[in-house]
């Protein structure tokens, strides 16, 4: 038995001395430092542990560092979760937990509850867990009890007060539970039933339907300026986002093969005209050179057609502004003499001021978007002041991104005139119609679950 001697310290006045050292710690952690290894002075134990429900194990005996994926600190988190207050045997448990009791603790332990009190609800539940090789006598518990909750109020001064935390509003709700069930309240006084209540309303509640998509200012009415012949660019007149005239030259496309097959084109027609010449001239006493007239002719029809076609050739391989605006292109360092295709798209034309928002719509938020409807388009170089506008259309079909997504291409008219400058990407919020919160809760959950399990 490991009781106190005769003749040793007084029990009572131990626990005093541990009681004015417990209420002038520091620090938590002290106080947990004198839990597990402090008690000892009221009564004899082997291993200490001390458990809360937010710090787990916390403490042991003898140790300075607990390492919280050792198998005997897993152990003993599962142990103080369903221990009962009192002495305590591999009895009182079942499954792992009495199955490995002798591998990790001696054959009497005490469990001594740290709850929380009414007037701290912030403070977490835990224990302080005693375990030694005899039986716990009465007069231990009692002393260990008292002293006990003196930690309790001892942890209860050193924690910061967290009205708000996790553990305080279940407390709460655990206290509120209680009372109504002591109380006997009628169903509709019930705080479940209340809650319940206030969350079906809120659900029902109607909101705005609204989609996030990439959105950008484009040119609403730009004027293409396409390749009009298969050739390479030469060199460019205009910078990018300058300011352009009507008529002014924007390009020249690199003529040394246009005029080499035009003047080819040219000598073939001379040659043509100068054999049908000769043959006029003899078909007057051959008339086999009489018969070969009309060929000839159809032939100078062929290479002046071929020739003036070159020469139109060469004419629009300088291209010219249709009309006054900015022109927008890339550096044209990328393009001269880059090999072009009749048809490609080299640069636009585009009105200042006549710009509007161009959005792409993802497969999966392609809600139903109303002409006119409300839409914002937040800037990545000015986030605080959005641009308005009202959407102008919808594609009909989801079109191939560079990221190899599909999307819905959306333009909306600006509700006004605006300084930011066409090419700006950022945000833009497009607004629908006004649906129930809980379907715009679960909008996004119901359509992965439809196409995951067709239901």
């Amino acid at each position: 038995m490991e009781d106190t001697q005769q003749g040793g310290p007084d029990p009572l006045a131990t626990l005093l001395d541990m009681a004015h050292r417990a209420r002038h710690v520091g620090a938590r952690v002290e106080l947990d430092f004198l839990a597990v290894n402090g008690s000892h002075a009221l009564a004899p134990y082997r291993q200490a542990a001390l458990w809360f429900e937010d710090r787990k194990v916390c403490a042991l005996s003898g140790v300075v560092q607990i390492e919280a994926n050792a198998p005997y600190v897993q152990w003993l988190e599962r142990l103080c979760k369903a221990a009962p207050a009192g002495a305590l045997t591999a009895a009182d448990f079942d499954g792992d937990v009495a199955a490995q009791w002798t591998e990790w603790l001696p054959a009497y332990a005490l469990w001594l509850p740290l709850p929380a009190t009414d007037g701290l609800l912030q403070a977490p539940r835990g224990g302080l867990l005693l375990a030694r090789d005899t039986p716990w006598q009465a007069h231990d518990i009692a002393l260990l009890t008292e002293w006990c909750d003196v930690l309790r109020h001892a942890y209860a001064a050193v924690t910061k007060p967290a009205p708000w935390s996790p553990f305080a509003l279940k407390s709460r709700w655990r206290q509120r539970m209680a009372q109504e069930q002591s109380a006997a309240l009628p169903w509709w006084r019930r705080r479940k039933v209340q809650i319940a209540l206030g969350v079906a309303a809120v659900l029902c509640l109607p909101v705005r339907l609204t989609i996030l998509a990439p959105g950008e200012l484009v040119p609403a009415n730009p004027a293409a300026i396409r390749s009009p012949l298969e050739g390479v660019i030469e060199r460019f007149h205009v910078k990018p986002n300058q300011l352009v005239k009507q008529g002014q030259p924007l390009l020249d496309f690199d003529q040394a093969q246009l005029e080499s097959r035009y003047q080819v084109a040219s000598q073939a027609l001379a040659t043509a005209e100068a054999e049908y010449r000769q043959s006029l001239q003899q078909a007057l006493t051959d008339n086999r050179s009489k018969a070969l007239l009309s060929s000839l002719q159809g032939k100078i029809e062929e290479r002046r057609a071929e020739s003036e076609f070159l020469h139109g050739q060469a004419e629009r391989a300088r291209i010219v502004a249709p009309r006054d605006g900015i022109a927008l292109f890339d550096d044209p360092s990328e393009w001269v003499g880059r090999p072009v295709m009749t048809g490609e798209r080299i640069m636009r034309i585009a009105t200042p001021g006549d710009v509007e928002v161009e959005a792409w719509l993802g497969v999966g938020d392609a809600i139903p978007l109303e002409e006119g409807a409300d839409t914002s388009l937040y800037l990545g170089a000015s986030p605080l002041q959005p641009v308005t506008a009202r959407v102008r259309y919808v594609s009909y079909e989801a079109q191939p991104r560079p990221d190899g997504s599909y999307a819905y291409r959306v333009r909306a008219t600006l509700d006004g005139a605006t300084t930011h400058r066409v090419g700006l990407k950022g945000t833009v919020k497009l607004t629908g119609r006004w649906v129930p919160a809980a379907y715009w809760i679960m909008r996004r959950p119901l359509a992965a679950m439809r196409q995951v399990a067709g239901l």
